[in-house]
């Protein structure tokens, strides 16, 4: 981080605004992963099971990588890649290993996850809408998808699809299918890019898909049909986690950044840091981050012990705690900085992007605060 990163972040901002298309690839960006690669820092997210880390080792490595918030990419480490290369892993076929994980792996290609819909509430992801019909020897894909990340980079070449395959099965949690779909098929449309905040992420981004009568072999369903939401659930836990790593080490640094601010400027003759309310506000920062820093690792440590799946309590507790503490702190730091932490001359603009669309990825603050309600109800009840 010290010798390539950010010295870089200029750089990389500087070739990324100079783009012909902002969702192509960075130059640095593959020199940066070629030196990862040769120092062996990749695929650092690998599951102990796998022959990686545990997740309580990888707590402290994501938190350094989310310091910038292109970083996890030079590793191999990127969201939602992570994910749909655990995927493949748990639930892939060896022919869709072959075909997709091993280039996942090796930092060749990108993929996508196709959960959220523009048309219906996705934070219940049984409303979903899009449509898996098989029909003889493949399935029809029907349905437009939003806020998916990495679909507009050039680099993307498979989507994780979800949708619904028997609409009409009196349990909900039986009616989605997950399926394999290359973005080159035809009747994938990648619509366009959004923003969250005014953010496009680009080389990456988050894009409206639409899937018009797409047509896919049926070996490339995941693990078979009525399967999709226990996927998403094996999923979606370890992301979370990671997400909540990367967003403490954005906070970590807006406060660095915030100190060294406190003793750089004066107002009313005095220096930042000798008035009460930027030192209490200083203060708290450290407090906060310090309490979800430790969560997390709480979190991790049981992950590593007994599974994500029985570790939902602290997950939830997690992804409601930590995000709303990275955006609370990012904020007083901006602050701190005047009108200068609105810029992009400093990370924490981006940072506050970041932090408050997590609030709603991977399941918003409402639905996890629901769950945990209910597992801990009927924990102490009984």
């Amino acid at each position: 981080m010290d010798k390539y990163i950010y010295p870089n972040e200029d750089i990389y901002h500087e070739q990324l605004n100079g783009l012909e298309d902002r969702f192509s690839t960075v130059p640095l960006m593959e020199e940066l992963k070629q030196k990862a690669r040769e120092e062996g820092l990749w695929n650092l997210w690998m599951p102990k099971n796998h022959g990686g880390l545990s997740n309580e080792d990888y707590c402290a490595l994501a938190e350094m990588m989310g310091r910038v918030l292109w970083a996890p990419e030079v590793f191999n480490c990127n969201a939602p890649d992570t994910g749909n290369m655990e995927v493949f892993m748990k639930y892939g076929t060896e022919a869709q290993k072959a075909q997709w994980l091993e280039p996942l792996l090796s930092g060749e290609i990108r993929s996508s996850y196709c959960m959220t819909e523009p048309d219906v509430a996705s934070s219940d992801a049984t409303n979903v809408r899009t449509s898996i019909i098989r029909e003889g020897n493949e399935y029809v894909i029907n349905g437009r998808k939003w806020f998916i990340t990495n679909a507009p980079y050039e680099r993307t070449k498979i989507f994780i699809v979800m949708g619904k395959s028997d609409a009409d099965n009196p349990n909900r949690h039986l009616q989605q299918s997950q399926i394999l779909v290359p973005k080159n098929t035809p009747g994938v449309t990648v619509v366009r890019p959004l923003t969250t905040l005014g953010y496009d992420d680009a080389p990456l981004g988050h894009a409206e898909v639409l899937f018009e009568n797409v047509r896919v072999p049926a070996e490339n369903i995941l693990l078979g049909e009525g399967r999709g939401f226990e996927i998403s659930q094996g999923r979606l836990g370890p992301g979370r986690i990671h997400h909540c790593m990367r967003l403490i080490g954005c906070a970590q640094r807006a406060l660095e950044f915030a100190c060294r601010r406190a003793v750089s400027r004066e107002t009313f003759g005095r220096k930042l840091a000798e008035h009460q309310s930027v030192l209490e506000d200083i203060a708290k920062s450290y407090n906060e981050i310090e309490q979800s820093r430790l969560l997390t690792l709480k979190t991790a440590r049981k992950m590593d012990e007994v599974g994500a799946k029985d570790s939902r309590d602290l997950i939830a507790a997690s992804k409601i705690t930590v995000p709303l503490m990275a955006q609370t702190v990012i904020d007083r730091c901006m602050q701190i900085h005047g009108a200068g932490g609105l810029t992009a001359d400093y990370p924490m603009a981006e940072a506050f992007n970041y932090a408050r669309w997590c609030r709603q990825a991977d399941g918003p603050d409402q639905v996890h605060m629901m769950a945990l309600g209910k597992q801990l109800v009927k924990r102490y009840a009984e």
